[in-house]
């Protein structure tokens, strides 16, 4: 074969022969499984032969037959070189769009929620942990450590880089242990200093890795939340407050269940969604993130068996508190995750409200209540060239369903846990930064809509304009006030199915047996100034958002 390529038929094996070169079977999935890595970026046969071994294979085509079969299935040919090298990552091979085509906009949060930043707060744990033993009088075999011993062990945590991250992803190939690679990586990293060599050991002392991976956790949600993701819920909510106070006064008809009703202004309206979402906001940032540090089951076993004469629990609530982090003493081997599932199930309560935001926008928008600031060059359809798209909202909502769904899961699953352990909450906290990441997503999305968004008051008018019949509302209450019979019967017929415009409601009005006073003032309303005090309402919440 002056070209070696195999063509394979799904489910088919095919018999290779070369010259005087053993037979063998090359199949489908022994070729993807177990030979890929020997054909890599190979041009032509093998000196010898490439076995591809598949049990039980009773098949005796020739090369003649096989070639005869393959030409009938042209379409089904695979080259191995297409297949047999490894792909680079990048944000076109990722299969997550977070660490693809969205790198950019959620990038922010690898530093906390990815695997590298969960091996850094890791080694954090076992380093604070080691000086924190250093501190108890009662561990002689520890003592207090130099300047310059301190120093090296800060410069583990301060200095902590992609290669460090690498190292202790190497180890774990032989430990076959996520935890104990780090423990091994940081016996391997003081090896020099002679003070810390001599109480390497100490390293992991009287821990469980849960004892080192609860606390890592926190500290990633505690940290990604007020360095990345707080931020940004702020900066949404602010921007929707602005829009709030800048369209306070701007009338705009309400719609319940679709249809005209009493007129609100759209600064009100979203004056609602803003403070909707701060008390959902502040409800995230008050939830106590808790630590636990208590050994195997949460009894401090080895602990009271090494040092009896030390006050364990005492010693780990100080050590979980120094972190930042506040203190659960009840706990088995695992620190329970009820927290967890609080603080996703408020941020799932933020992003339906943001959900709700995003539709009652692209709502507006679709009456024309919005206009959206073009960009040069951008495309709104690929054969429509007049639309532009709400393409922000839309990407926002779907972004948030995502978000919700995987949150949604972590709530359910974390706080259940079998006896004292079982290791299914260890995969499903590997994507805490999913859920989170998505929700980041989403809020940019709509903060980048929100920049876009004209309000188009001529159109807010022209509905206005011709909604006459939703003064019907204040006219029956006036009519109540002054005793006039079956009010709301009478406006119903003025106005049910009806064309309802200035004429026929100033005659009604004039027609009332009313005080002369009251009929004044019902002739004052229209459907822009029949607002209540809407505005007023807008201007009390920013000045309370302000001054909080």
């Amino acid at each position: 074969m002056a070209a070696f390529e195999v063509f394979m038929e799904i489910g088919s094996c095919i018999k290779v022969q070369n010259g005087s070169c053993p037979t063998s079977y090359l199949t489908h999935a022994s070729y993807f499984h177990e030979q890929s890595y020997s054909i890599q970026n190979r041009t032509s046969a093998p000196s010898s032969y490439v076995t591809l071994p598949r049990k039980n294979c009773t098949c005796k085509a020739t090369l003649k037959e096989a070639n005869s079969k393959i030409e009938s299935v042209e379409k089904l040919k695979v080259k191995p070189s297409e297949f047999s090298s490894e792909i680079e990552l990048s944000s076109l091979t990722a299969i997550s769009p977070l660490d693809g085509r969205y790198r950019n906009k959620v990038k922010d949060l690898s530093h906390y929620l990815s695997e590298y930043g969960l091996i850094y707060y890791r080694t954090l744990v076992e380093v604070k942990w080691l000086i924190k033993l250093s501190q108890i009088p009662q561990v002689s075999e520890v003592p207090s450590f130099s300047n310059e011993s301190q120093k090296k062990l800060q410069e583990l945590i301060d200095g902590f880089s992609n290669g460090d991250a690498m190292q202790v992803k190497n180890i774990e190939k032989i430990t076959n242990h996520d935890v104990k690679a780090v423990e091994y990586f940081l016996k391997t990293k003081c090896q020099e200093d002679p003070q810390i060599a001599k109480v390497l050991e100490f390293f992991h002392f009287g821990c469980t890795s849960e004892d080192i991976n609860n606390l890592a956790h926190g500290l990633m949600l505690k940290e990604s939340l007020n360095s990345v993701i707080l931020p940004v819920m702020d900066d949404l909510i602010n921007a929707i407050y602005t829009m709030a106070k800048a369209n306070a006064h701007v009338p705009m008809l309400s719609r319940t269940h679709g249809q005209p009703a009493s007129p609100t202004t759209l600064g009100k309206e979203m004056v609602i969604f803003a403070e909707r979402l701060s008390r959902e906001r502040h409800d995230i940032s008050k939830v106590e993130i808790l630590g636990k540090f208590a050994g195997a089951v949460g009894n401090y076993n080895a602990h009271v068996v090494a040092y009896n004469d030390v006050n364990w629990p005492k010693i780990a609530e100080e050590f979980v508190n120094s972190l930042g982090l506040s203190f659960n003493p009840h706990v088995t081997q695992i620190e329970s995750h009820d927290y967890m599932a609080k603080l996703f199930h408020s941020f799932i309560r933020f992003n339906n409200i943001l959900l709700d935001f995003d539709k009652d926008i692209w709502g507006y928008i679709s009456v024309g209540y919005f206009k959206q600031v073009t960009k040069a060059g951008e495309i709104g359809s690929s054969t429509m060239p007049h639309k532009v798209n709400p393409i922000d909202f839309e990407n926002s909502e779907g972004n948030l369903g995502i978000a919700n769904a995987v949150l949604d899961h972590l709530s359910m699953k974390l706080p259940i846990s079998r006896w004292q352990r079982d290791l299914t909450d260890s995969t499903v906290l590997r994507n805490i930064g999913v859920g989170l990441g998505y929700s980041l997503l989403a809020y940019k999305s709509a903060l980048v809509g929100i920049g876009k968004l004209q309000v188009n008051e001529a159109a807010l008018n022209k509905d206005l304009d011709n909604s006459w019949e939703v003064l019907a509302e204040p006219i029956q209450t006036v009519m109540r006030r002054y005793g006039v019979e079956e009010p709301y019967e009478k406006l119903k017929e003025l106005t049910r199915g009806r064309v309802v415009d200035k004429e026929r409601i100033t005659e009604f009005i004039k027609g009332l047996e009313i005080p002369v006073e009251a009929k004044t003032e019902l002739l004052k309303l229209t459907p822009h100034n029949y607002v209540g005090v809407a505005s007023q309402l807008v201007e009390e919440a920013c000045f309370r958002a302000n001054n909080k």
